[in-house]
Order: structure tokens, then sequence, then C-alpha cells
């Protein structure tokens, strides 16, 4: 692709979003969201191949339905109360429809189908961006919504994507599926905790993002997009293997990375609402999601292949991403010691 238009692409990317984030009126909200899709079409078809095209075309459906719905619900809204602004959602039917239209954005669960397909058909850098910077401008409106929606709805939402989020994974063996599998799971903790404390569901996407990126970033360096390539990269960079491990365990939630920062104040946020039950079926979800991780870190870290790899020796290639790298490892796995901050 023409650096022009990547970087015309790029900065489409980025004003959609920051439209969205600093509306206050629904239609500025939706032409944001539309912005943001219509950006992002052309990188994920830059393949040239028929999965990415199938890609390209499965996401063109499902947000440009999610869109129809949001404006419908914000139209019926404004029809009712008189009142286009983001804060004013006070009916009934219109928080239902803008919950499910933000749910097909996001990908939570039930409306989840769409994300590990559309993952698998495309380059790492897109799977990066959609599974990051696209989650931005939903779950903005997502938390600015957050007291006027249905909170059985969300909690309904939210414990179907952790429990999907860790099943669906346990059979695969693509990268990008699983990375896919691992957003619908950690996007269901942000949606439980949304109408409780939305603070947490902030904070609980800001280190989402770090612990993907962090991964997907390590993967492209490695350049490794299933398990069998995985579990051959501590020939390629040993070191890398093992932050990747670290990552891995970051993202299941092991105490004392950063990954169970976000899900242990979470369980605390639920108890001090009198969901016990609620929390334990969250944490027996999470023993899922983490089963696949481990599952992942042994294998890049514990296994040796039967045979000496002829791969590449990427170490002497010259990397772009070896700066981003370190940064990104440290901020995933170690933002545990700012706890006590937080809780201030």
């Amino acid at each position: 692709m023409s650096p022009y238009a990547l970087s015309m692409l790029m900065s489409s990317l980025a004003m959609g979003t920051i439209i969205t984030l600093s509306s206050s009126h629904w239609f500025l909200a939706w032409v944001g969201l539309e912005i943001n899709t219509l950006a992002i079409i052309p990188l994920m078809t830059k393949m040239h191949h028929p999965r990415a095209t199938e890609s390209a075309t499965k996401y063109f459906l499902t947000q440009a339905t999610a869109s129809a719905l949001l404006l419908f619900s914000s139209t019926m809204n404004a029809w009712m109360t008189g009142e286009w602004t983001i804060m004013d959602m006070n009916s009934y039917t219109p928080t239902t429809i803008l919950t499910i239209a933000l749910a097909i954005k996001l990908g939570i669960a039930p409306f989840h189908l769409w994300l590990p397909d559309v993952l698998q058909g495309l380059d790492m850098m897109t799977c990066l961006i959609l599974s990051t910077w696209q989650k931005l401008a939903p779950m903005a409106l997502l938390i600015l919504t957050s007291h006027q929606l249905n909170t059985n709805l969300l909690i309904l939402m939210a414990l179907a994507s952790a429990v999907i989020g860790g099943w669906g994974a346990l059979n695969q063996t693509q990268m990008r599926k699983i990375m896919a599998y691992s957003s619908i799971a950690h996007l269901g903790w942000m949606t439980l905790v949304i109408s409780f404390a939305p603070g947490l569901a902030l904070l609980n996407l800001m280190i989402y993002l770090m612990m993907t990126s962090s991964m997907f970033v390590m993967l492209m360096t490695l350049n490794a997009t299933n398990m069998n390539k995985l579990s051959i990269s501590w020939l390629k960079t040993p070191t890398l293997a093992a932050s990747m491990m670290t990552g891995l365990l970051s993202l299941g939630g092991l105490p004392p990375l950063s990954g169970f920062l976000p899900k242990w104040l979470i369980l605390q946020e639920m108890t001090k609402h009198h969901l016990g039950a609620l929390s334990a079926v969250m944490a027996l979800s999470a023993l899922l999601s983490l089963f696949f991780y481990l599952r992942l870190s042994y294998m890049i870290s514990m296994t040796s292949p039967p045979n000496i790899s002829n791969a590449n020796l990427t170490w002497r290639k010259k990397n772009d991403l070896s700066l981003i790298n370190p940064i990104l490892v440290v901020l995933s796995t170690m933002l545990m010691p700012i706890t006590p901050m937080l809780l201030m």
C-alpha cells in the first residue's frame, strides 16, 4: 500500500475515534464510528487474499448493522424525549437497542461470532488495530451511557462473554483466533463492572490495551501465526519467548502481574454489591481462559521441538518494533505496585 494512502487511512482512523470521544451529540458520535469503520476496511483488504476480502465483508456488514441500530435508538430517543445529547437516554427501548448496537460493535457475546473469523483473515498489524484502537470509541459510548443502561442485560452479556471467551479458545491452534476469544473474555469483565464502577471498566480497558498490544507486537516480531510456530520461537529469540510467557500469564490474570489487578478490583467491587454468586461464576470462567494461556506458556517456554528449525534467523534481521517491545512488556506485566494509589 502507498505510504500516502496508509497515512490518510491512519489519520482517518484517529479522527473518527477522536470525533466520537469528544462528541456530546448522538449524530456526531455516529459519524465518528462510521469514519472509523470506513477507514479500516481498505487496511483489511490490502493483503489481496480471499480470506482478507471475506473478513472485510463480514466486518463491514456487522458494523453497518450496529451503526444502523445505534442511529435508530438515538432517533427513537430524540422522538420520545426531544433530546439528542448522549447523556439523556432515559427510555427503556432506546437504551436496550443501544446496548445491543454497542455489543455488536465491540464483539460482546452473544454478538461475538464475527470477531474470531474476521481476525483470522487479517495480517497481524490490522488485527492489532482491530483489537485495540477500534474498541475505544464504542467503549467510550458504553461508559458514558452506563448509568442509564439495563444492568441485568449487561450482567447477562458479561457472563456469556466470559464463559464463551474461555470455552471458545480451548480447541484453537491459530494465534489470531485465540487473541479474538481472549478479547471477548476481557470485554465480559469490562461489561460486568461498567454499571457499578465505570472507572474500573476504564482501568480494565487500559490494561487490556497494553497487554494485547504487547502480545501482538511479540507475535509480529516472532512471525508466529499458530501454536507450532510459537513452539520453535525460543530458538530464534529466547528473551522474547520468556517475555511472551509472562505476557500470556498476565493476560490470564495471575498475580503479581498487571492482568490480576483489574480482575481483583472487579471481584472486590462485585462482592461489595452483594453479588457473591456472580463473582464466583466470573472467577471460574477466568480459569477456563487461564488454561489456554498456560498451555501457550508451556508450549513457548517448556517444550523443545523434535528437530531444530530451519526458520529464518530473526535476530539477524533489523526489527522496527524492538524499541516498543520492552516498554509494552513492562507495562503489561509490572503495574501491580500502583494498586494502593488506585484504591485511594
